[in-house]
């Protein structure tokens, strides 16, 4: 079986979380170096909630307190409420002999943890450069 080759992450990247109802954009903020395809490169501490992470429209994590309460009010019927990303920790499974702004790059098959139970995955890279 052949593993897809991972690919590095630009700018614009598309990011679906596991326990939102939609997809997201990466945000990666300007930099001296990491111009990389004709769009900024992404490295693994573009990790900030509402910075870099934007939000996935509804979450339906129960461990979300704003989940949890409206669920609650709800007699128990789960109730999503709007997403609001908590990530903090970098992205898992970087490029780590390839840096960008001094951290490892960013690939597509990296992930990120919320703290609301949710991962969030890279759905389209926005480069077609190999990672190798």
């Amino acid at each position: 079986m052949f593993k897809k080759m991972p690919y590095y992450v630009c700018k614009g990247a598309k990011l679906k979380c596991s326990m939102g109802d939609s997809q997201s954009e990466l945000k990666v903020l300007p930099g001296k170096f990491g111009f990389f395809c004709g769009n900024d490169m992404a490295n693994i501490m573009d990790n900030k909630p509402m910075v870099n992470i934007q939000p996935f429209g509804q979450c339906q994590s129960i461990a979300n307190p704003t989940v949890a309460a409206a669920t609650a009010a709800n007699w128990g019927k789960l109730q999503p409420m709007p997403c609001i990303p908590n990530t903090t920790a970098p992205w898992m499974n970087g490029k780590t002999n390839v840096n960008t702004k001094s951290f490892p790059v960013l690939l597509s098959n990296s992930k990120l943890m919320c703290m609301w139970a949710g991962t969030i995955e890279i759905t389209n890279e926005n480069t077609k450069i190999k990672g190798q």
